[in-house]
């Protein structure tokens, strides 16, 4: 077993320390900046730099941001029921207003506790992990933050990577030029990953133990509410068929909005009524600027701001429109069980398609784009379920046409049924790796 850390590691960590010195102003001018938009950015600053009152014994759960915390809920509800104390940490004050709401009985009852991840300096760790005195720690997705790492391995923190997944572009990548990820990756006392192709890329890598536990997706929560209120909406357009484009990113645009125009024109020919689009974007400061493409593109756009009010109830007729942009946050189950099928964005960027699970969980047949290599697991398994396809931008309005065929909501069931189970696997695989 090569030793921790490497030679190469320890050269890195001497400019990575330097790095962080020297720039430290620039993160704290960042976060003054972020904070004129969003004042969550620069509250509770003292935890960014380890503050904390106590609560010794606590699982240390980190989920950076939105995708993260929502991932790991159905795992924290586990350990919560087992009888733990958690403590959640995130760097985006989404993430962190997600765990705020979702688990407020369990803050109130004082089990669990919301915290900034402290910045990148050994003492702020070592404050954070004197506070909490974690039992161990879960860091969700792939998170490699090097003092993090080394910060829990002074302190016999043993530290896992949860739900994980080596994608394709960062495992060529760290085979390469940034071989110190991969040797920071050492650190870990050992990996949870979603399959078997990942248990292969964490090994090659030198992370051990390691257990296959799945997706943690699979297992989330469905809110009922906005299924609900997303039914009722789509009952009142009389059998119109509804298209939900979710989290479309910066530089997708276009080319979702070309599409509406020739799927609306292939439905008119056939004296069809075109469906209804529904248009998600990912980051809520672009609300405005797509909402201004639509309409530009001469489509009539209703905002569910103005649609909706806040419980969802609906204040206009929205089958007089051509799109709906959601324009909120936290309400993609609303969006999506309003839709037929849906196309997630991401894919048509080098940035890679953002998270199938949720509507496969309400049965929506699934459209991404070519760039996959962020959701590998579970794309590949339901592309060859027939689940989901993977369209080149120029078949995307025939993906989406009138007579495109589409998988039947046994088919997703059956799917979806297959790779759920995950949070008492990595429960178990918790158990296991703690013992040994």
């Amino acid at each position: 077993m090569t030793a921790f850390p490497t030679l190469r590691l320890r050269v890195f960590l001497v400019i990575y320390k330097c790095l962080w010195i020297a720039f430290f102003p620039l993160a704290l001018i960042y976060l003054a900046k972020r904070a004129r938009r969003d004042r969550s950015y620069w509250s509770h600053l003292g935890e960014r730099f380890g503050a904390h009152r106590p609560m010794p014994g606590a699982v240390w759960v980190h989920a950076v941001s939105l995708g993260e915390l929502r991932s790991a809920v159905p795992l924290i509800r586990a350990l919560l029921d087992l009888g733990d104390h958690v403590v959640t940490t995130h760097f985006t004050p989404a993430g962190r207003r997600e765990a705020t709401w979702v688990f407020a009985a369990e803050i109130a009852a004082g089990r669990l506790r919301v915290a900034w991840v402290p910045f990148e300096f050994r003492w702020c760790y070592n404050r954070f992990l004197s506070a909490f005195k974690p039992a161990y720690g879960l860091v969700m997705e792939i998170e490699i933050w090097p003092e993090m790492i080394l910060s829990a391995r002074r302190a016999g923190v043993p530290l896992f990577m949860c739900n994980a997944q080596y994608p394709s572009k960062s495992y060529d990548r760290d085979g390469t030029r940034t071989r110190w990820r991969a040797d920071l990756m050492g650190g870990f006392a050992g990996a949870f990953v979603k399959s078997d192709l990942q248990r292969q890329r964490f090994a090659r890598a030198g992370v051990s133990p390691i257990a296959v536990t799945g997706e943690l997706r699979f297992d989330q929560p469905i809110p009922p509410g906005l299924v609900a209120q997303g039914l009722a909406a789509k009952a009142t357009l009389s059998g119109r068929p509804v298209i939900t484009i979710a989290s479309a990113i910066a530089g997708e645009d276009q080319l979702y909005i070309d599409t509406i125009l020739t799927v609306r024109r292939a439905y008119a020919e056939l004296g069809l009524l075109p469906p209804l689009f529904v248009y998600v974007p990912r980051a809520p400061e672009r609300f405005g600027e797509v909402g201004d493409m639509i309409a530009e593109a001469g489509l009539a756009v209703h905002r569910r701001s103005v649609a909706f009010d806040a419980d969802l109830m609906p204040l206009t007729d929205i089958a007089a429109s051509d799109v709906l942009l959601g324009d909120s946050l936290g309400e993609m189950y609303f969006y999506l069980a309003l839709c037929d099928r849906a196309v997630v964005g991401g894919g048509y960027s080098p940035k890679g398609a953002h998270n199938i699970i949720e509507p496969l969980a309400l049965q929506k047949p699934v459209i991404v784009g070519p760039s996959v290599w962020t959701i590998e697991f579970p794309a590949t398994e339901a592309v060859a379920a027939g689940v989901c396809a993977i369209v080149p931008p120029d078949g995307l309005a025939q993906a989406l046409g009138p007579d495109a065929p589409c998988p039947t909501s046994t088919e997703i069931t059956e799917f979806f049924a297959a790779h759920s189970g995950s949070v008492p696997r990595t429960i178990a695989a918790i158990d296991s790796l703690i013992r040994s």
